[in-house]
């Protein structure tokens, strides 16, 4: 009787653990929803019945065409993939080599410079945003390229630390084999340590992705001229000073969001297990 009755107790709380995160699913997901419904709907529409379904004449085909053409969508999207791979390739491949020497090549700045990475991202952005530009400007940083060595360099602090704990539970004999093999050192990260990297390097590579693809601050700063712009700096073109689109505006978020969506749902399953190996090992 006392094995049912605590059977009976866990079975009940893993259902109010159920209900709960659909609750908080359905909540995360609503604000989503409603853009996807207003996205099909005019801007009439839009401020009569908010929440409503897109129909009769509050329903409007044409916002999805006319947000492509005015985003200049197809420049505007290998403005963003372009940016987005070559800062998340770079990370990826600065941050893991950075992490491997930390952990590999003790010496008595190792702790101290870890330190100093997982410190800085304490750092909000704002504090160093007017800095940045302004020292942009004087090394004529203002373009894309500029762009892309500011995503390193923020992105690198929490990549490096990912990389850290993942790398501390590789068994060092794999690598010293290698060497007694002759391998030098880069033959050895890049033969035998980044294979192993693999399931972290993934995770780390989502999270970037998802970051700098959505970002608009930066790109801002950096880049905001005509030919150079995201997406995301795109559809601030529907929000002028006296008149805001939001029915475009709508459309084109839903435009944005939609391949970082499908790229999540292609490797969410990497994120949760390449961090719980790099916290477990």
């Amino acid at each position: 009787m006392e094995y049912s009755g605590m059977r009976q107790r866990r079975h009940t709380h893993e259902a109010i653990l159920i209900v709960i995160g659909i609750l908080l699913g359905l909540i995360f997901l609503f604000p989503i929803l409603i853009l996807a419904l207003n996205s099909f709907k005019s801007q009439k529409g839009i401020f009569l019945d908010i929440l409503g379904f897109p129909a009769g004449e509050f329903f409007s085909a044409t916002n999805y065409t006319r947000a492509f053409e005015l985003l200049n969508y197809v420049q505007s999207f290998l403005n963003s993939l372009l940016i987005t791979v070559t800062s998340t390739f770079l990370i990826l491949l600065v941050s893991s080599m950075a992490a491997w020497v930390l952990v590999r090549y003790k010496t008595k700045m190792s702790t101290a410079i870890f330190i100093f990475f997982a410190a800085s991202m304490l750092v909000p952005f704002q504090c160093v945003m007017l800095p940045l530009v302004r020292f942009s400007f004087t090394l004529h940083l203002l373009n894309r390229f500029g762009l892309i060595l500011m995503y390193i360099g923020f992105g690198c602090s929490m990549s490096i630390v990912m990389f850290h704990g993942f790398i501390k539970n590789i068994p060092e004999e794999l690598e010293e084999a290698a060497t007694l093999d002759g391998c030098n050192a880069l033959q050895l990260f890049f033969i035998i340590v980044v294979p192993m990297l693999r399931t972290i390097m993934i995770t780390v590579a989502i999270i970037n992705v998802m970051w700098i693809w959505n970002d608009f601050l930066l790109p801002s700063l950096i880049i905001n001229k005509p030919g150079w712009q995201t997406l995301p700096l795109k559809i601030y073109l529907f929000f002028g000073q006296f008149s805001k689109r939001w029915d475009l505006a709508s459309a084109g978020l839903m435009l944005c969001i939609i391949p970082i969506v499908i790229f999540y749902l292609s490797c969410q399953k990497y994120i949760v297990s390449g961090i719980t190996e790099g916290a477990i090992k």
